[in-house]
């Protein structure tokens, strides 16, 4: 398993071994130790989640306020998707910047988006089945989002905007500029 700083360092590509022969693969998903290795810090995993979606479906960006604020480690099961982390911690070198990582179940990458980042990802694929680990509870006082289309983030989703499918909440999404403080950077993401 190899964990991969990305352009923001602390959101994490894995890249797990896939051990495969006749049979078919063996592939170790999770690492609690290197990824805290890795990271710094201690991380709880506390609730596993899973969506099916199809070709054009873009869901996010979404985040939690504290204390419910989520980090996730996320990986696609079947299909394709663009995966991306917006960091949205005021006074962060890299606020307002964002990490975009192209996801596959043949791949079998993960990538670990950490409190104080909004997320969202599209299905590049016909279907995905997109799965996820959360280190706190969802919260649907705390549920916020993030506009997938602001123009200050810059984000490429790479298809056409006329084939991106949405939810009436993600279609309503404030801009990072109406956001507020709701997550403050001091210097890491595990505080």
């Amino acid at each position: 398993m190899q964990l991969i700083p990305q352009a923001i360092p602390d959101v994490v590509l894995i890249e797990p071994k896939v051990h495969g022969d006749a049979r078919g693969y063996f592939v170790e998903t999770f690492r609690k130790d290197r990824l805290e290795q890795a990271l710094g810090y201690p991380v709880s995993f506390c609730q596993d989640n899973e969506s099916f979606s199809s070709r054009g479906v873009l869901r996010g960006l979404h985040f939690q306020l504290p204390p419910h604020a989520q980090a996730k480690l996320v990986r696609v099961l079947d299909g394709e998707v663009l995966d991306v982390a917006v960091d949205i911690r005021q006074g962060s070198p890299t606020f307002g910047q964002h990490v975009a990582v192209r996801l596959d179940a043949q791949s079998k990458r993960q990538l670990f988006v950490p409190r104080g980042f909004a997320h969202g990802f599209v299905v590049l694929s016909e279907t995905a089945r997109f799965a996820y680990k959360v280190d706190n509870y969802y919260s649907p006082e705390s549920d916020r989002g993030l506009a997938f289309d602001d123009p200050a983030l810059g984000i490429d989703w790479l298809l056409p905007s006329e084939q991106l499918l949405l939810s009436a909440k993600d279609q309503q999404q404030p801009l990072l500029s109406q956001l507020g403080e709701a997550f403050v950077y001091q210097g890491g993401t595990h505080d």
